[in-house]
């Protein structure tokens, strides 16, 4: 017979046993699950993969130059994750990085995005012949995943200038004596600053052969080498260069600079109607046509401009020179502008939206992720408002309101400021 104190000896071998076992299985357990981490820590890896195996196909084993483009809302971390990984994936498939020099193909990779998914584009060039070009798609984590918290703005308003007439546009150069520019629908008058008040200077006449179009727009660019250009339906006038000033108005198609910068781009105004035919110039990349629309405002990224352009059907377009995204309607008036403030993503539109009765709003939002997020409080006008472009530095906007009570026209200036 066993004793009895036989028995606790048996089961404690047993039990020490099967902690051993247990310990064994989970730090196995631990090792795989920390040798797999970094796969399962990228939400990139299997789109890395793919479109390496793709530009694998292509070009086969060799030297190569890999250049990554970042046209989407993807932070600068997540867009040099995603180069590594590409050059990773594209290492093992044996293309391996070299100088340009050495290379023979390069590749520029290019991230961008619609409002569901990433695009990610690869033009890949051999030698001389015609560069190929493949695409991966992958859908957009969730937007908590990428949202990021914009700084809250205040809008400012500041009277300029009251008129019986229509006013379509104000500029004010920097100069001393301070001046400003009032653009009406037929002619063009001059103020200086005296004592605290704006003097009239001078008037000039806007000749053009043909009758206005019934909802007349108009727009004053300041110039470097002369005081003003005046952009309306089918005619342009350009101030004289020295005093006394005048203007010389003459027949013309050349597009309207959507920007106060002429260099940035520009598009064609239809000579009858009251928006811009959607043909651009010269193009942003590659695009150089959009929908017909009513206004456009610029967002300067890191290596490119995302353009945003209030069209004709009540919708919101964005491009990138790679992607034509249409938003749907996002509630928005026919004016937007944006402007530089600083705050948030650095800068914002300003949208116009309609208020209780005939009073419009304009309000500010910031459009880190190509979803606009409100940044400001609705700012309400005594009427409707009937322009509003870019100052000339871009960090202010020119707002015309016609009031519904006295049936003037109202210019103010617009500053956006920082929120505590």
């Amino acid at each position: 017979m066993l004793r009895i104190t036989d028995n606790p000896v048996y089961n404690a071998r047993i039990l020490s046993m099967f902690l051993f076992s247990r310990a064994a299985c989970l730090i196995a357990l631990l090792t795989i699950l920390f040798l797999a981490s970094p796969a399962m820590a990228s939400p990139w890896q299997a789109s890395e993969i793919q479109l390496a195996r793709k530009i694998s196909a292509v070009t086969g084993p060799g030297a190569i130059t890999l250049d990554v483009v970042n046209l989407s809302s993807l932070r600068k971390a997540d867009v040099e994750e995603i180069r590594l990984g590409l050059l990773n994936e594209l290492d093992s498939l044996g293309l391996h990085s070299v100088s340009s020099d050495q290379a023979a193909a390069t590749m520029r990779i290019i991230l961008s995005e619609t409002l569901q998914d990433y695009v990610w584009v690869a033009e890949i060039r051999q030698g001389n012949s015609e560069p190929s070009v493949i695409m991966v798609t992958m859908s957009r984590p969730d937007k908590a995943i990428l949202e990021r918290p914009a700084s809250a703005l205040a809008l400012h308003k500041a009277l300029i200038w009251t008129d019986d007439n229509r006013i379509l546009d104000v500029a004010l150069p920097v100069s001393n004596p301070a001046q400003m520019i009032v653009l009406e629908p037929e002619s063009i008058l001059l103020y200086v600053l005296q004592s605290g008040h704006w003097q009239q200077e001078s008037s000039l006449t806007i000749a053009h052969p043909r009758p206005w179009p019934r909802d007349l727009r108009g727009r004053l660019v300041l110039r470097k080498d002369h005081l003003f250009d005046a952009y309306l339906p089918g005619v342009l006038c350009r101030s004289t260069a020295t005093a006394p000033l005048g203007i010389n108005c003459r027949e013309s198609d050349d597009p309207w600079p959507l920007s106060p910068d002429r260099s940035t781009l520009s598009a064609f105004f239809a000579p009858t109607r009251n928006f811009f035919t959607g043909a651009l110039s010269p193009g942003i990349q590659k695009q150089t046509t959009t929908a017909r629309f009513y206004s456009a405002a610029p967002l300067p990224r890191d290596k490119y401009t995302l353009w945003v352009f209030a069209t004709v059907d009540g919708q919101v377009h964005w491009l990138d020179g790679m992607t034509d995204q249409a938003a749907g309607n996002l509630g928005w008036g026919s004016d937007i502008v944006s402007v530089r403030s600083g705050c948030g993503s650095g800068w914002q539109i300003l949208a116009t939206e309609k208020g209780a009765g005939p009073h419009d709003t304009l309000t500010a939002f910031d459009v880190a992720d190509r979803e606009p997020v409100v940044v400001s409080p609705p700012m309400e006008f005594s009427g409707g408002i009937s322009a509003l472009w870019a100052d000339a530095d871009s960090a202010t906007a020119i707002v015309v309101v016609q009031n519904s009570e006295t049936g003037k026209y109202e210019a103010y200036r617009i500053s956006p400021t920082c929120g505590q």
